[in-house]
């Protein structure tokens, strides 16, 4: 028992990688004391003495060879194919390499010379060593490493699962759950949905239709759950995936594919399916080679830089060549934590700054320091139903902080400024959306007025930001449910945060300068639908587990949001996902003025907050598809309707209501 255990503890430890190389040395030396014994032995030639000789050209020249191609320094208990090839390409460079030096001496030397005796070498000898040295290195390191797998994975006690995928991640997870010893689990079979695989094997495991995986066949071979491991994780087809696992009770896991890895710096791991990865459709790539040279040498100025869409911003352009990255947000904490996150990249060129772009004296300083030559402005107020109660900070923020952001692009000369909006600023129903619409005209206002080039991205709702429906059901179904739904036939359009991103990046290169660029989002999503998926993802059934419960719309809440509005219509770019939206600009330089008008009441409100109903109504002048939903201002609307935008007192107070 003590020796078996002795030698359990020997194949855990990694041994020296010079007594590996001792091991193929000796395994050249045996091969070729074999291949001479058997050839010359079979024409009756066969002398020690000479054999001996020989080995003073071969054993250098495969030693030279193992060192070229490090053959010794790989983990023996985890040989695959690679090794196996390497192995192949080490013994045949050594092999052509005898034998084009035999050819060479069989030219020049005598035969019967001491030069002969010892460089002149067997063509026969060394084609049967070669063949046989290739077998025997393979084969020592399957040996052991079948040895290792029998002592050691067998005693892992643990849950059965699938691997759906029969391709290179499948292999990938195979290789995690079957060396990992943390992992405790044992794969029962391949399982794909394309026909062309099905019925083959892979890693000795025969690959299975998707069809055939029943409740019976579960049950049978004890299995818990089913990693998804595809290259393309098409959401149609994970949807279809996902559907048919839970449905006969497995608990679902992913393999994220190699592009999603390399993109995010993720670590290579097998995690639980979330809801994202079912969402939308499939991922827009964005990889145009002038962002790159864009940025390259450049000032560049983020502004709400600690939110979901600035930092993920952050990070991605902190992977460029850059003169300087500031980035500029009044959360201190959050800033904080982007700060730590990319300060690794380009240290000294990275500049953290708490300030509020409300402050016009403040930012002018920080333009005047700096000087950008890129500002990506994406510092605002999101959360609808509480800038519905909070007009005055609506304005303060997303209007007036993105016009001190503007006339100071202007001022100093920035090249570019790439403003990040929402599609809840078309046909708005809220103030929220409204305060956007008016940031949106005021910028595009300003093209054309100085060097400046003034760009506007807009895009739906993104997947995993802060206050967005996904954290909110998840810590809903964690303290029991129900969650809570404000209307069963609601629906929103959905977009990743680094697509985002990606966007906003690339309409900073596109851009010439007062274009609205919009994405070709795809479908919308069925809120309700995705809380069902939700609540059965997590294992949970509704809504006998987890209920929903319908809470009514909330104030200035639409049931549909749009990307474009109804007078509005696109242009293509060169890429087919990306548009630039044809935004009808009546009147854009008077609206500019009265929102400079707005603007300037907010600042001189020192002591006193101003009228909301006011300043809803300004709001609504300045952008008459403004049309309240489910909130007091609704009562604004048929009275703006009626008047002449041009004859009614930007001020004026609408007491009707």
């Amino acid at each position: 028992m003590g020796s078996l255990w002795d030698l359990r503890k020997r194949l855990r430890k990694d041994n020296p990688r010079w007594v590996i190389l001792l091991i193929d040395m000796w395994f050249v030396l045996a091969s070729y004391i074999f291949s001479n014994y058997v050839v010359n032995n079979f024409k009756g030639v066969f002398d020690v003495a000479l054999m001996l000789k020989k080995l003073v050209l071969v054993l250098p020249v495969y030693f030279a060879m193992f060192l070229c191609y490090n053959t010794f320094r790989g983990i023996v208990r985890q040989t695959g194919i690679r090794d196996t090839i390497k192995i192949f390409k080490t013994v045949t460079s050594a092999y052509i390499t005898l034998m084009l030096l035999t050819l060479v001496v069989r030219a020049v030397f005598e035969k019967g010379t001491v030069e002969d005796d010892y460089l002149r070498l067997s063509y026969g000898v060394l084609t049967m060593q070669a063949c046989i040295l290739m077998v025997i290195m393979v084969g020592a390191r399957v040996v052991y490493r079948t040895i290792f797998e029998y002592l050691f994975l067998p005693a892992r006690k643990g849950e059965n699962v699938l691997i759906f995928g029969a391709s290179r991640p499948g292999l990938v997870s195979f290789s995690l759950l079957k060396e990992d010893p943390r992992i405790k689990y044992q794969v029962v079979a391949f399982v794909e949905d394309k026909v062309s695989r099905i019925g083959k094997r892979l890693a000795g495991l025969k690959i299975k239709d998707i069809t055939e995986i029943t409740k019976e066949y579960i049950s049978k071979h004890e299995i818990t759950q089913v990693i998804i491991a595809v290259e393309n994780n098409d959401p149609e087809r994970l949807e279809y995936v996902s559907d048919w696992f839970q449905n006969i009770g497995l608990e679902l896991k992913i393999m994220p594919s190699a592009r999603i890895l390399l993109n995010s710096g993720a670590k290579r791991e097998i995690r639980p399916l979330k809801i994202e990865d079912l969402l939308g459709r499939k991922p827009i790539k964005l990889d145009h080679p002038e962002i790159e040279e864009e940025m390259n040498g450049k000032v560049i100025l983020v502004t709400g830089a600690a939110g979901s869409i600035g930092s993920e911003l952050a990070r991605q352009i902190a992977r460029r060549h850059y003169k300087k990255l500031i980035l500029l947000d009044q959360a201190e904490s959050a800033l904080y934590d982007i700060q730590q996150s990319i300060k690794a990249t380009q240290p000294e060129h990275l500049h953290c700054i708490v300030g509020d772009v409300r402050n016009y004296a403040f930012m002018q300083n920080i333009f005047a320091q700096y000087k950008p030559d890129l500002v990506f402005h994406a510092a605002a107020y999101k959360h609808v139903p509480l800038m519905e109660a909070n007009p005055y900070e609506s304005i303060q923020t997303n209007v007036l902080g993105s016009k001190n952001v503007a006339d100071l692009c202007m001022q100093y000369g920035t090249k570019k400024m790439v403003m990040v909006s929402t599609d809840k600023a078309v046909n708005p129903t809220n103030v929220m959306g409204a305060t956007k619409r008016m940031a949106e005209i005021y910028v595009s206002s300003c093209s054309g007025r100085a060097e400046t080039s003034f760009i506007i991205t807009r895009f739906g709702n993104v997947l995993g930001s802060n206050g967005s429906v996904i954290p909110l059901f998840e810590k809903q179904m964690a303290s029991g449910g129900p969650l809570t739904l404000t209307h069963p036939e609601i629906t929103r359009f959905f977009m990743t945060i680094p697509e985002a991103c990606q966007l906003v990046q690339e309409a900073g290169v596109m851009g010439k300068g007062g274009e609205i660029f919009v994405f070709d989002m795809g479908k919308s999503v069925k809120i309700m639908d995705l809380a069902k998926r939700m609540i059965k993802l997590k294992g949970y059934r509704y809504p006998e587990d987890i209920d929903i419960k319908i809470v009514g719309l909330r104030p200035g809440e639409k049931i549909y949001e749009e990307l474009l509005a109804n007078n509005e219509n696109t242009v293509k770019t060169h890429h087919p996902k990306i548009m630039i939206a044809k935004v009808k600009h009546d009147e854009l330089i008077l609206k500019a003025e009265r929102i400079n008008a707005v603007c300037q009441q907010i600042v001189d409100a020192d002591q006193h907050l101003p009228d909301f109903m006011e300043l809803v109504a300004a709001m609504k002048r300045i952008v008459p598809e403004f049309k309240s939903q489910n909130s007091e201002y609704e009562a604004l609307d048929s009275t703006i309707e009626q008047e002449y935008i041009n004859d009614v007192p930007v001020y004026s107070l609408i007491k009707k209501a």
